[in-house]
């Protein structure tokens, strides 16, 4: 199997390495970089909770090969706590009980990275459709919802 040298930068580091041709990126991120909070789920592309920014951007890391982030910047849910400061979505989503299991929490809240990027205040409607593609077997989505819409208020205010 051909290797390749990719160089990106992952959470604000630097990183240079050896990977096989069809080396997925979660696999790349969660075994060779142990960055567990990258979630194996359906391996699809449906659940979402493989969700990463790629250059500020969602993708779902199931669905990328480590090649194709050779040059950009990852940021995983590990890199956006400040050393022990949590970022504000994720504050948001242990203060409304958006999390339960936690199993897809990393996806939402790196999709909420994303979507809050793109619309600072959302809707209630635009908040579910931001979220389509990331599923939750645990809360039923209205915590998700309004833990987003805290985050909102929190990061932009009204």
């Amino acid at each position: 199997m051909s290797q390749h040298t990719i160089s990106l930068t992952v959470n604000g580091e630097a990183v240079q390495a050896t990977v096989p041709a069809r080396r997925l990126l979660s696999d790349f991120l969660r075994d060779d970089l142990a960055l567990p909070g990258t979630k194996r789920g359906c391996e699809t592309g449906i659940c979402g909770a493989c969700s990463v920014l790629v250059d500020g951007k969602v993708v779902k890391s199931c669905l990328s090969l480590a090649v194709q982030a050779k040059g950009k910047a990852i940021t995983t849910i590990e890199g956006l706590s400040q050393g022990d400061s949590l970022h504000p979505i994720q504050e948001s989503f242990m203060r409304c009980g958006g999390l339960q299991c936690g199993y897809c929490t990393p996806g939402m809240v790196m999709a909420t990275c994303s979507m809050l990027k793109d619309n600072p205040r959302p809707t209630v409607d635009e908040v579910r459709h931001g979220l389509n593609g990331n599923l939750c077997r645990c809360t039923g989505y209205a915590q998700i919802v309004e833990s987003v819409l805290d985050a909102s208020e929190k990061m932009h205010g009204n």
